[in-house]
């Protein structure tokens, strides 16, 4: 037996649906805004004294950092003045490195110096370039710029200014020209004597020789190497170096690059030209051989490295080749390379006294036995100068 049921209209089922969607959308609307009234109302009253904390304590924290801004400061001082100590420090080991390598070598300190355990402490070692056949022109420079006897010793003692004429010995030791300077010195006492061969091409070997045993002598913040032609201003060059004395691996003198000559039988002539390129190249940039100055760290290295640096034909080339690759300040000091009269006359009269003075020409004050007496009239800085100077 079928049951059978009064068909339902149309209109019937759409106001159902209709009525069935309005009280769907009343539960849901109620539901959602009881929800969030029970899940959202305790968290938002805790959320805004946590909001004004967080804000009090930006501003405090920034009210720190403006407060403390000077103490940051300082602090960044200290922290650069304490690696300035540390590069000291290192430099300061290197170089006794140097010296204990120094001494386990032979004929590298002069024999006089050997028993010497002690370095003696100056701030310069000024190291004059001289030869056997140039006695006319030590004795200028004795005349002028360099002091002697007791001024000497004083000037070492009092102010660390160490100047003393560098020279090696004879192809015959002990031979007339040995003598000679053993008499010159006996009478000045203002020699270094190298154990070295003296030789104008040999002068890659003798600066680098003369660097290693300064450094075995002498603890000093710098070391000089400057021809016997040249004319030096002493308390113009002392506080030139002076203004570079807390920096390590310092390289002073005028920078230059010169060509690179190939062709035999001139002047300067470089055998290893093929190394720097092409034909008419130039070298790199390096200090004049007049006069140059460098910090103790570097003279150590030349100490430590003494037997693998490469010695080019001209010294000034050499020196700065065994820099490159090394973390060294090249210093380019106009004042290390004055003309002569009227060019440093006129420069001292301005105010702007030369630390040394040479012409071009001749690759040092030309005819400088005549003449150095007449420049240092006109361009020296006076014979107190060095005595004033603040080291």
């Amino acid at each position: 037996m079928k049951m059978r049921g009064k068909p339902v209209s149309g209109r019937a089922i759409l106001v159902l649906c209709l009525a069935s969607f309005l009280a769907g959308s009343l539960f849901t609307s109620r539901t959602w805004t009881w929800s969030s009234i029970h899940d959202h109302s305790q968290p938002q009253i805790s959320i805004i004294p946590q909001l004004e904390s967080v804000t009090q304590d930006c501003d405090h924290k920034r009210k720190l950092v403006e407060g403390k801004s000077g103490d940051i400061m300082g602090e960044v001082a200290k922290t650069h003045q304490a690696i300035q100590s540390l590069d000291k420090t290192i430099s300061t080991l290197e170089m006794e490195l140097a010296v204990a390598r120094t001494r386990q070598t032979n004929g590298q300190v002069p024999i006089e110096r050997e028993s010497n355990r002690n370095l003696r402490k100056a701030f310069v070692v000024i190291g004059i370039n001289t030869a056997f056949s140039s006695k006319k022109r030590r004795n200028s420079v004795r005349e002028t710029w360099m002091p002697r006897g007791a001024n000497l010793k004083k000037l070492e003692k009092d102010k660390g200014v160490v100047v003393r004429f560098v020279i090696g010995h004879s192809a015959t030791p002990g031979g007339v020209l040995d003598r000679a300077i053993d008499a010159e010195e006996a009478e000045h006492k203002d020699f270094l004597r190298l154990k070295h061969v003296e030789g104008y091409h040999e002068l890659s070997t003798k600066t680098r020789l003369y660097f290693s045993t300064a450094v075995s002598i002498w603890d000093a913040d710098f070391y000089v190497k400057v021809d016997d032609d040249v004319h030096v201003n002493l308390g113009m060059l002392t506080s030139t170096l002076a203004r570079y004395r807390s920096k390590p691996r310092i390289y002073i003198g005028c920078m230059k690059s010169g060509p690179v000559l190939s062709q035999k039988g001139v002047r300067y002539h470089e055998p290893e030209y093929w190394k720097f390129g092409e034909e008419g190249n130039k070298y790199f940039r390096h200090a004049t051989g007049q006069i140059y100055a460098i910090s103790k760290d570097l003279a150590a290295y030349i100490s430590i490295n003494l037997p693998i640096l490469h010695r080019y034909a001209n010294e000034d080339v050499s020196l700065g080749s065994w820099f490159i690759g090394l973390e060294v300040q090249h210093v380019d000091e106009h004042s290390m390379c004055c003309g002569t009269p009227p060019d440093c006359e006129w420069k001292a009269r301005m105010g702007n006294i030369c630390a040394a003075s040479f012409d071009w020409k001749c690759s040092g004050i030309c005819k400088s036995v005549e003449r150095m007496k007449d420049v240092h009239n006109s361009c020296g800085e006076g014979d107190g100068a060095v005595w004033n100077v603040d080291l």
